[in-house]
């Protein structure tokens, strides 16, 4: 593995593929972040909202980017996060996770970031700012 400071543009770091989204997940989730929304939890209530079924909340999918960055704790931390979401969550579906440097300035790696499903539709993309330490 290579270290944050030997990254240089276009290369990624180490992708992370996450187990099929569950609802235990997503109840768990919804106990720690108090987003309870029933188009969360209740398959009934989405559909009747308009959705094909449950989703996941786009929190849940966005903080799972932070995974990517937790093998370089000891190089630093992620300072700053700009995303946006470009699809829905399903169960069932099973997302990876990937960053690939885009630039480096000072002690601050920018990285582009993306969620994609297991279709390769990208459901999150955005940026992601990396904060080397001395």
């Amino acid at each position: 593995m290579n270290t944050m400071e030997q990254l240089r543009a276009g290369e990624g770091i180490n992708s992370i593929e996450l187990p099929p989204v569950t609802p235990e997940a997503l109840v768990l989730y919804a106990e720690a972040s108090g987003d309870h929304n029933p188009i969360h939890l209740d398959e009934d209530e989405a559909k009747r909202l308009g959705l094909p079924g449950i989703i996941a909340h786009g929190m849940w999918t966005m903080g799972n980017l932070a995974k990517l960055f937790t093998p370089y704790h000891e190089e630093g931390f992620l300072q700053d996060y700009q995303i946006r979401f470009t699809g829905m969550v399903f169960l069932g579906d099973i997302i990876t996770l990937q960053a690939k440097l885009a630039s480096k300035k000072d002690r601050l790696l920018t990285f582009q970031v993306t969620a994609s499903n297991q279709n390769g539709i990208d459901v999150l993309k955005g940026n992601a700012i990396f904060k080397l330490v001395d």
